[in-house]
């Protein structure tokens, strides 16, 4: 088998491998769906989303995705950051689903804008604060990339980096077709609701998982 064989082989296997741990619907994808339905700031959070994940796979594949063992305190700093920060988003998420905007997307467009500066924080906080995140993309991608071999590894590796670019923006492009049907309250109450459920949900399994280890 010959080296650029090898190559695009093991780029595709990359990009198969990112696509079955990003394509269910987690916070970070929540959060994607909602700017993308909203068309606020779609392309910062996609860019900020990809950027993330490229340099959490970079960090993984240079050998770094086992820094938990040489730095014990990470993993539970940003395990405890990562609860706080997605109780507030599920609680933020639970109170519009209880008090949902009157006219539907055209009542929420109205709204206050929101700066494209919190937009991104907020993408990069759902990107960088779960430890999910961490330890899918950084450990788990980043030794399955050293496991190609020197020179397979960062062909895995650009190839999970561009599943994770394809995969956000096409959810962000089938959230921009899905506006129309949120034009209605009830879909963003029943959206929000279901954000709210998912964050608490994830807080709360990180929350078990750190206290029985």
């Amino acid at each position: 088998m010959s080296f650029s064989t090898f190559s695009l082989s093991t780029y595709f296997l990359g990009m198969a491998t990112c696509a079955g741990l990003i394509i269910a619907i987690g916070a970070q994808n929540a959060f994607i769906l909602r700017q993308g339905i909203r068309r606020e700031h779609v392309g910062a959070v996609v860019a900020v989303c990809t950027l993330s994940d490229v340099l959490l796979i970079a960090l993984g594949t240079a050998g770094i995705g086992l820094v938990s063992d040489r730095l014990p305190m990470v993993v539970p700093v940003i395990t405890v950051a990562g609860i706080l920060f997605l109780s507030v988003y599920g609680w933020q998420a639970a109170r519009r689903a209880w008090q949902p905007a009157a006219s539907g997307l055209s009542s929420r467009e109205d709204d206050a804008p929101v700066g494209r500066g919190r937009v991104m924080l907020q993408a990069a906080a759902f990107s960088w604060l779960n430890p999910h995140a961490w330890l899918d993309t950084t450990v788990l991608i980043g030794s399955l990339a050293n496991a190609q071999g020197a020179d397979g590894r960062w062909a895995f590796a650009a190839g999970a980096a561009s599943s994770s670019l394809l995969w956000f923006t096409l959810l962000a492009w089938a959230a921009g077709r899905l506006a129309p049907l949120f034009r209605r309250p009830q879909t963003w109450r029943i959206f929000d609701a279901s954000v709210a459920l998912m964050m608490m949900g994830l807080a709360g399994g990180l929350t078990m998982r750190s206290l029985h280890p």
